[in-house]
């Protein structure tokens, strides 16, 4: 069937300090590569790249082979990026000219970048390649909608840092009304100035700094909500932030308008609220009637042991997250692909109909071989 579908990849992160980003090169990349081969047509649903942590110049150089390899394997293809919160610079000069224009952001509109731009410089890699840019998604069937997913962040009730600052921008910085973002330009005014201070404050760096994780709120969680060895510092460590900091801080940040949030911040939850966030995403953006696939929060669904009826929309449509291509040890464990933050997965998309599925490309055996540093 997959003559005739269409490949979506989300949350590749190509770049990280880490070297978590699987397809940069090695197994992983072959894998991904073989799969998309055997597409019509692919989309890369947000965070293709990580720019976050260190200078856009130095990042584009590290993964400029990985991206000359995907476009020989979309050779002669459609190949659509829809980029995400980790590289909103390959669509953000397209949007201000668009102000600048007196436009209005529709939920799919392609941007073409102009010759300079970071995103000219991505397409540039690609010669042999139909390359587009898609924002803040883009309409793979009448009833398939495809955007990365950080909307959600709008509405989510899990205190990530990211959030906090997003709700703060709401309330004393934009001009949205009390009910919240109800369009495309308002999800922008929310979240741009915080991807725009998160890039600047990245050309600054160091082009190769050291190995960090970067990412804040899942320390947090990783400490309030996982074990660790068992080791009584552990224990009490957990404790302390799972039923003592956690609530506090939850508590003053509701006290001062900013929630509402909550201090749960066990799987089950962190998954629910993200299902919630984004439904509500959908019905704002009026596509809750469709089959919506995301990413973002790297928690792919459903999956087999899924309750199915979380992941469906009140307009009838359907939930897909398609999960990402980062090694998150410290969620995955040595657990197989029945952890839902195991990587390496492609949602498809078939053109005769029916909602999308999930494949896992990446099989244990290669994921230990594909771990860098």
């Amino acid at each position: 069937m997959r003559a005739v579908a269409t490949a979506i990849v989300s949350d590749l992160h190509l770049g990280t300090v880490s070297g978590a980003d699987l397809a940069r090169g090695g197994p992983a990349l072959d894998r991904l590569l073989d799969v998309l081969a055997g597409a019509e047509r692919i989309v890369l649903l947000g965070d293709l790249l990580e720019l976050r942590e260190r200078p856009a110049a130095a990042v584009l150089e590290d993964v400029a082979p990985a991206l000359r390899r995907i476009g020989e394997a979309a050779a002669g293809k459609r190949l659509t990026v829809v980029p995400g919160n980790h590289d909103h610079q390959l669509v953000a000069p397209a949007l201000e000219r668009a102000r600048l224009a007196g436009g209005t952001l529709a939920i799919a509109a392609e941007h073409p970048p102009e010759p300079g731009e970071l995103a000219a410089r991505v397409a540039e890699l690609m010669p042999a390649t139909d390359v587009a840019f898609s924002y803040p998604g883009v309409w793979l069937r009448d009833d398939v909608f495809a955007t990365h997913g950080h909307y959600l962040d709008a509405h989510l009730t899990v205190p990530r840092v990211e959030c906090l600052i997003a709700a703060a921008v709401e309330r004393f910085a934009t001009g949205v009304g009390p009910e919240g973002p109800q369009a495309a330009a308002d999800y922008e005014a929310i979240l741009a100035p915080i991807y725009a201070l998160s890039h600047a404050v990245a050309q600054n760096a160091r082009a190769h700094p050291p190995a960090r994780r970067n990412n804040l709120s899942r320390d947090v969680w990783r400490i309030a909500a996982t074990d660790g060895d068992g080791r009584l510092p552990d224990r009490l460590r957990r404790r302390f932030v799972g039923q003592l900091a956690i609530p506090a801080a939850v508590a003053a940040v509701n006290a001062v308008g900013l929630g509402p949030f909550s201090a749960e911040l066990t799987p089950t939850e962190l998954r629910a609220a993200g299902l919630r966030a984004i439904a509500t995403v959908a019905d704002r953006l009026g596509i809750a009637d469709a089959h919506v696939v995301f990413g973002h929060t790297h928690r792919a669904g459903p999956l087999p042991a899924d309750d199915a009826s979380t992941w469906t929309l009140p307009g009838g449509g359907t939930l897909t997250n398609t999960g990402s291509w980062v090694d998150e040890a410290h969620f995955t464990a040595s657990d197989g692909p029945s952890n839902p933050y195991w990587p390496g997965r492609i949602a498809w998309v078939h053109a005769g109909g029916g909602p999308p599925s999930l494949e896992t490309v990446i099989e244990p055996t290669e994921r230990s071989a594909a771990r860098r540093g």
